[in-house]
């Protein structure tokens, strides 16, 4: 049984992961707009996979005895200046998250919840490993200084 602090931590971080999917669904249609398809494409992934993190974390909630809820999810920006301007807030975000989900493990941690704990940290691998990926890509579109190598970079993107 999970405790009611761990359950509301969980629905918080349910509502947080589902802002970030629509924050991502709202970059790639503004990236699109711009002309941007392969970023636009991998930004809906990006937004299908934050959704996905949501939908596991409820499960698992449920799994425990718990009550999965969706909060009100704020709006989201819905404008940002070039293509680098946009990864640079991907990446702040992905920071964000990744804090959000160390919280999260404080919280399992001081409720002596060992299983969740340690299906957390599944989270806080990918957490890991999605910093790394937006860094990667801002640092490459960076070098780009706004050149023709964007290009490049849009059309590896769209094969996500």
């Amino acid at each position: 049984m999970i405790t009611e602090k761990l359950e509301k931590a969980f629905n918080d971080q349910i509502t947080a992961e589902l802002w970030s999917s629509n924050l991502y669904l709202q970059m790639a249609f503004y990236l699109q707009k711009e002309g941007w398809d392969g970023f636009a494409h991998w930004m809906l992934k990006q937004s299908d996979e934050e959704k996905e993190h949501a939908v596991e974390l409820a499960g698992y909630l449920m799994k425990r005895g718990g009550t999965a809820k969706v909060s009100m999810i704020d709006v989201v920006p819905d404008g940002w200046g070039n293509v680098e301007e946009v990864f640079k807030h991907v990446y702040e975000h992905e920071c964000h998250v990744s804090r959000l989900i160390n919280d999260l493990v404080d919280v399992a941690s001081a409720e002596k919840d060992k299983a969740t704990q340690d299906f957390l940290w599944g989270f806080v691998r990918e957490q890991v490993e999605e910093e790394d990926t937006a860094l990667s890509i801002l640092e490459k579109i960076r070098k780009c200084n706004g050149g023709a190598g964007l290009f490049y970079i849009d059309g590896e993107l769209a094969k996500r």
